[in-house]
């Protein structure tokens, strides 16, 4: 019998509900919570009603489990932030009996500055639970990957010919993105990269030259900081401006429904959309749909094999 790989697939995490919004937030911010933070996000999840993040994650290991073969993979999700932890999957793949672990981030663009925390909390696991480092990889971004770049195009299209029915004509596609610092993105700028890798993919793929559409970035932090432009908000007002009846929004890099898209988009996207007298649509993220666990399975053999 072939000895088994453990495979972790893993996320920030999230606070399940406004309840567990605090020790979640201590858990990030190991110096000190700023001011204010715990009882603005406690809202959010109070309006969303409760963040399914950490079940939809834990719904996708186990369907990739079955699709990778559960007789030679062991797989499980671990967050960075909140519970299942990294350090206490790799301790339960290790009673498994997982000879060599294999770790995926859920995000197929990243920005190695910022994903840095996610290597460490895995290394220093796998250590501490005697795998060596030639038993532990991890796989990089993967934006332009075949099966996640065909979901995000169908769910385009299949939205604009909903969208064209109603309002008789194309509506703008808004591509999001995670914003980060600009600090952090003069020290990595393969993150805005690769985002463009994936959107010139996606808009290939789509193979429309009639398409409208625009690149922004959403969910920016409670920092004073600059951070990266332009923002959701200031394509809305453009869109406005060209009295666009309604708008497609096409996260590319959000993999299952969390905060920052049932509270950033759904509640606070939408809101600035009527605002400027559009019609907020958005697509369905990947979350469980096989054509995503296909790319997820893609990812980890593409690791396995080198």
């Amino acid at each position: 019998m072939p000895s088994k790989v453990g495979v972790i697939i893993m996320t920030y995490g999230s606070a399940t509900t406004a309840d567990n919004v605090g020790t979640y937030m201590k858990h990030i911010y190991k110096s000190g919570v700023p001011e204010g933070l715990v009882e603005d996000f406690a809202e959010r999840y109070r309006l969303v009603g409760r963040s399914p993040l950490v079940d939809i994650t834990l719904d996708q290991t186990s369907k990739l489990e079955r699709h990778l073969g559960a007789d030679r993979y062991i797989v499980r999700a671990g967050m960075l932030h909140s519970d299942p932890f990294i350090s206490d999957v790799i301790a339960e793949l290790r009673r498994a009996g997982a000879k060599r672990i294999v770790g995926i981030i859920l995000s197929p663009q990243f920005s190695s500055f910022i994903m840095d925390g996610y290597l460490t909390a895995l290394r220093t696991a796998a250590a501490d639970h005697g795998y060596s480092a030639d038993e532990v990889s991890v796989a990089g971004p993967w934006p332009t990957e075949s099966d996640f770049i065909e979901l995000l195009a169908k769910r385009t299209a299949d939205a604009q010919i909903k969208l064209q029915k109603e309002y008789k004509v194309s509506a703008p596609v808004v591509f999001t993105t995670h914003s980060l610092p600009e600090r952090v993105v003069a020290k990595d700028p393969n993150y805005l990269t690769q985002l463009g890798a994936t959107i010139d993919a996606v808009v290939a793929k789509l193979n429309d030259p009639t398409l409208e559409w625009y690149a922004a970035y959403q969910s920016a932090g409670h920092t004073p900081e600059p951070w990266l432009k332009p923002d959701l908000v200031d394509i809305l007002a453009k869109l406005r401006d060209k009295n666009s009846p309604a708008v497609l929004i096409v996260p590319i890099q959000f993999l299952a429904d969390h905060l920052e898209i049932l509270y950033d988009l759904d509640i606070a996207g939408k809101e600035q959309c009527d605002d400027f007298g559009i019609a907020y649509n958005r697509i369905e993220l990947p979350n469980t749909d096989p054509l995503f666990i296909s790319a997820l399975a893609n990812v980890v053999k593409a690791l396995i094999s080198t």
